[in-house]
């Protein structure tokens, strides 16, 4: 807020306000435009409007060339008319290209930043930042950095025009308002979203429908100067923000430093603030979590050297085929694969399981602490969104016009019946979309079963299914989008919210329906030699040779490290080549050569548009998936997944700093429906570890078979494979792994086993969650110090918007003794 400002700031001013005594007296067809040769400095540019007038046209868009035309007059003069100023601008001399520069004057800022209840500084707060567990071990911190410009922090209060002198700063009208301030005042409130250019009764309101109509082509705020640092040694306070956040934050050098959120905030508002605040609390959060699946592994590795018994066996255990098409083989022919097996099979993976449930919830309840934190500081905590606009889609297709309840205006309105009859059809589409999935992915793999058994069929299948769950991913992307249009959600929260639950119910079952199959259902229904399952007509598939545990393994190392590798390439290269895209287009419209050196807002029309944070939530989101859900049977998920998030870090900050056109400010206090949907896979994995430790591994069948008959394993391997039936001719006398008879009744060992396994995902579930209640119930949701922080806050915001509090105060004293005139009191 309070910033030094130098005699050049003081000149642009003097430009500025110079400009807005002049604004009144243009005609709208110079779009305000300076005389003279002035021009309004590129600081002062608030937001760009853009759009093209292409040549060649065809005769039949004449009518809508001129109404997108007379829309855009329209536009600018209301726009005018609230006291904005305004600049047009050409890219080349056949203007083909047309900037439309906007910059609102002191007196606009000041009166809408009253009605947004926009929060202002009272007195200054120092917050320390320094990571304080590390400070007070002694430990010295190679993560922290001293980032230039810092923003200060501050005691806040709603902002009040009528008290202006009792704020920091107000003075200075050039800082007072931050640039990004300035664009949320723009954007998110009246000043572009509510000004008319049509027919109110029509809806014909705000630049989002102009944008969506064509009439405009892109409407963003300007980046604050080039990226790259200057050629010639400059102090680091000298640098504008986007360099500071270039060369502090986006460069990958900066890969183990802290992220400069504060700047971050302060140049992309607190929306992609709070999401970079989050993946960076969650690749803090991975760090334990993946030292510790690391040891898991490493002591699985130790134990997996004793395991000889299948080893040296030889041929003493002759095992029946796997499949229709393939021989019999005897059990010492996968040495290899169960010391393999045992790398995710043993006692560490439960007690890994059980931390990771634990860590799950923990993460959540420190994020919602951190989340407070952040709320505060940044002046967001009591922000709640106004009465939202239709959006632009909505507006352009609803049938009819309703009074809104709430504004009193009549507004666009779509019957809510037939709004909940389409939902429930597109719920009905979703269903048979998920089924159909899932029964196309059990017969992809039990084919792959009939042509080829063993780890090459395996490994081959989760490729395969890698690239189906990708394709996938785009169609059902599509079809969510597709659908929710076609329920016609009145605002854009509503529309967002459907969308996100969508989305991610595809990408679920899209994703998670292999792991699940493999953990869960292949090898449950397959039967015994002579009584084999069939579906279609095919035989079930069997797990492998070495179990259906390293098998799901395989699936969740190819799927979740085979798609954040995919994504990482496609993030560092399709950014570069929309832009390419992008530059070569405008090439095109504009012909040749400009007819000057490219300008700033030139300069970032040539960026990409920025996509938002869906994309960047949802891979975060189907990452806390896979390390939560199947952690039992990949405990190296973590560490990969750490590894993954340093990059992608990296890889977002350059997008939003170096090839993104500057997003609009947006103000949040937490990362909205997402958490939800984590809280939803936190306490998934607890059920879904339970199952997969007591149906899937083999940590239950040893540890009965210890209890009741030898502590030390002997002849296990020999117990749990049974013999085939005597009617089976093909390969007399194999065995299979089944706790069964020689006449393929279940053995009474099965059915104290089954009951262990019911009994232990009870106890599992039951402990678990009684212990993440506790956390819950014990770690609260707001730090103590956050709550004395706000009660000196709303103390000084009572001090400060007083009305002559002391004057007050003696007239109600005097009020009271006027009003009993010789009352004598009680005592007399």
């Amino acid at each position: 807020m309070l910033r030094k400002s130098s005699e050049r700031l003081k000149g642009d001013r003097e430009v500025l306000l110079d400009l807005d005594t002049r604004a009144e007296a243009q005609s709208t067809e110079s779009y305000g435009s300076l005389q003279n040769g002035s021009f309004i400095p590129p600081r002062y540019v608030n937001f760009v409007l853009v759009w093209e007038i292409r040549s060649r046209r065809k005769r039949r868009s004449e009518r809508r060339k001129a109404q997108l035309a007379q829309w855009r007059e329209k536009f600018v003069q209301n726009l005018e008319s609230v006291g904005l100023v305004m600049e047009k601008e050409t890219a080349n001399e056949k203007k083909t290209i047309h900037f439309l520069k906007i910059s609102a004057p002191w007196d606009v800022l000041v009166c809408y930043a009253e009605e947004l209840c926009l929060r202002a500084p009272l007195q200054h707060l120092d917050l320390n930042t320094s990571a304080r567990v590390l400070s007070k071990l002694c430990i010295p911190n190679v993560m922290t950095e001293s980032v230039p410009n810092r923003p200060l922090d501050y005691y806040t209060c709603a902002f009040r025009k009528s008290k202006m002198s009792r704020f920091l700063g107000w003075e200075d009208q050039d800082t007072y308002f931050t640039n990004t301030q300035r664009h949320l005042l723009f954007q998110v409130y009246e000043i572009l979203a509510r000004t008319a250019y049509g027919k109110r009764k029509k809806a014909e309101v705000g630049v989002d429908r102009l944008l969506n109509e064509g009439a405009y082509t892109a409407a963003f705020p300007l980046h604050e100067g080039p990226f790259q640092l200057p050629k010639h040694e400059v102090k680091p306070d000298e640098l504008n923000q986007r360099q500071v956040l270039y060369y502090y934050w986006a460069r990958w050098c900066k890969w183990y430093k802290y992220q400069p959120l504060d700047h971050i905030r302060e140049y992309f508002g607190e929306k992609i603030a709070l999401y970079f605040a989050w993946l960076g609390f969650y690749t803090a959060w991975l760090l334990p979590a993946a030292v510790v699946g690391t040891l898991v592994f490493v002591s699985g590795v130790i134990m997996s050297v004793n395991r000889e018994e299948i080893c040296n066996s030889g041929a003493s255990y002759t095992m029946c085929p796997l499949c229709k098409t393939c021989k019999a083989w005897n059990m010492s022919e996968i040495c290899t694969l169960t010391k393999l097996g045992y790398l995710f099979d043993h006692p560490g993976t439960v007690f890994f399981s059980v931390f990771m449930s634990f860590w799950a919830v923990t993460f959540l309840e420190y994020w919602k602490r951190k989340m407070a934190t952040l709320a505060h500081h940044w002046d967001c905590m009591d922000f709640h969104e106004e009465e939202e606009r239709p959006r632009p889609e909505f507006a352009a297709m609803a049938p009819t016009m309703e009074q809104n309840p709430v504004t009193g205006v009549k507004e666009p309105y779509f019957p809510e019946k037939t709004r909940l009859s389409r939902m429930f059809t597109g719920s009905m589409v979703i269903i048979m979309m998920v089924r159909l999935f899932k029964i196309f992915y059990i017969l992809i793999h039990a084919f792959n079963f009939l042509t080829q058994a063993g780890t090459i069929a395996n490994i081959s299948s989760s490729i395969v299914n890698l690239g189906l769950i990708l394709l996938m991913g785009q169609v059902y992307t599509a079809l969510a989008e597709q659908l929710t249009k076609w329920e016609m959600h009145r605002t854009q929260t509503q529309y967002d919210n459907a969308f996100i639950f969508k989305v991610f119910i595809f990408q679920f079952v899209n994703f998670y329906s292999s792991p699940f199959y493999v953990a869960f259902f292949k090898g449950r229904f397959v039967g015994y030699p002579t009584n084999y399952g069939t579906l279609f007509g095919m035989r079930n598939e069997d797990c492998g040779a070495g179990g259906c545990l390293i098998e799901l393994a395989q699936q969740l190392f190819i799927i979740m490290v085979g798609k954040q590798l995919i994504n990482n390439v496609q993030e560092f290269i399709l950014p570069k080549v929309k832009a390419w895209r992008q530059k070569r287009t405008l090439a095109k419209v504009l012909g040749g050569k400009a007819s000057h050196e490219p300008r700033r807002w030139e300069e970032d029309y040539k960026l990409v548009e920025c996509e938002g944070l869906f994309e960047e939530y949802l891979e975060m989101v189907l990452q806390f998936g896979f390390i939560t859900i199947f952690v039992a049977a990949f405990p190296l998920a973590p560490l990969f997944a750490l590894l993954n998030n340093w990059v992608e870090i990296r890889l977002d900050a350059h997008k939003f700093v170096c090839e993104y056109r500057r997003p609009v400010a947006e103000r949040a206090q937490n990362i909205g429906v997402w958490f939800n949907i984590l809280e939803a896979l936190s306490h998934l994995s607890v059920i879904a570890n339970a199952f997969l430790i007591a149906f899937t591994s083999d940590f239950l069948p040893r540890l009965l078979y210890q209890y009741k008959f030898d502590n030390d394993l002997n002849g296990y391997v020999n117990f749990t494979l049974a013999y085939a039936p005597l009617n089976y001719t093909e390969y007399p006398m194999c065995r299979y792994k089944a706790f069964r008879d020689n006449n393929g009744n279940y053995t009474l060992f099965y059915w104290e086993l089954l009951a262990v396994r019911l009994g232990f995902i009870i106890a599992f579930e039951h402990v678990v969650f009684f212990v993440l209640r506790a956390i819950d119930w014990i770690v609260p949701d707001v730090p103590e110090s956050l709550e004395l922080k706000m009660k000196r806050e709303r103390y000084l915001a009572k001090q400060a918007l007083a009305e002559n509090q002391e004057a007050l105060l003696v007239s109600r004293a005097r009020a009271a003794a006027a009003a009993t005139p010789g009352t004598s009191s009680p005592g007399q």
